[in-house]
């Protein structure tokens, strides 16, 4: 199952943090940012994942996203090619890392990709273009996700939209949460998913992260909490500091 997870890997969010990457212009608090991202490491483990922790990277304020320079799988991993220049760098020390974890380490090596970006379903995962994942990027990935022997198609990221998993998550082996504007695009129509809409206002809560059977939440969504908790276990998490650099709670963890 695409949420079946016995490790984690993150990185601890450097002070240089408040120059991240922020479409509101926007810079988090440090310390409050700290908090955030030990709180999530410690929801991990209180789950019964096994959590690396990498040491910060001063020199790249985004490195805390370790999601975004690559995918984990059971079997292998892949390195990725960031779209934003500033991260770019990254992909060298997290491949180093990797290494250690990892027999199969593949790269993409052409046009630029990013893990958020993509959604995984089982053996399958979906590829969203975007402002950081370009067509070159995603046919470079959807072939080394077939060495890893994993399926993949290619979707369009709403304009306006950073990732595609800024709109959507996986709440089970075929249920995908997703924002009204990632569903008018069509993508799922005639698709065997079935689709729950995040509720008008609560947008932020599409980036929820499935992990074994916990369902982790942005904390502040009442209408997704009266949706979702009769089906799932839900753990509500802050992310108010992380989400001032667009990011969330997928964003923050390698899983495997």
């Amino acid at each position: 199952m695409a949420f079946d997870f016995k490790n984690a890997l993150l990185r601890t969010p450097s002070k240089s943090v408040a120059n991240a990457i922020s479409s509101k212009e926007i810079s988090p608090d440090y310390g409050e940012i700290l908090k955030e991202h030990s709180a999530y490491k410690d929801a991990l483990k209180s789950i019964g994942l096994n959590v690396i922790t990498l040491p910060p990277l001063e020199e790249f304020p985004d490195s805390m996203f370790v999601e975004d320079p690559a995918l984990t799988f059971s079997n292998g991993c892949i390195v990725l090619r960031p779209g934003a220049k500033s991260r770019f760098g990254e992909k060298g020390s997290l491949a180093l890392e990797l290494a250690n974890q990892f027999e199969i380490v593949l790269f993409v090596e052409e046009g630029t990709v990013e893990g958020g970006d993509v959604l995984r379903i089982g053996n399958h995962c979906i590829i969203g273009l975007s402002d950081r994942t370009d067509k070159v990027g995603a046919n470079s990935l959807s072939e080394k996700l077939s060495k890893l022997g994993v399926t993949s198609e290619i979707a369009i990221t709403p304009p306006g939209v950073l990732h595609f998993k800024s709109d959507c998550c996986l709440l089970d082996e075929n249920t995908i949460f997703c924002t009204e504007k990632l569903y008018e695009t069509g993508f799922f129509a005639g698709k065997n998913y079935e689709i729950i809409k995040v509720p008008v206002g609560e947008e932020v809560a599409a980036n929820s992260l499935r992990v074994n059977e916990t369902l982790f939440v942005p904390n502040g969504f009442e209408k997704t909490d009266l949706l979702l908790s009769q089906r799932y276990d839900l753990k509500f998490l802050t992310v108010d500091e992380v989400g001032k650099v667009d990011a969330g709670l997928s964003c923050m963890s390698l899983r495997w």
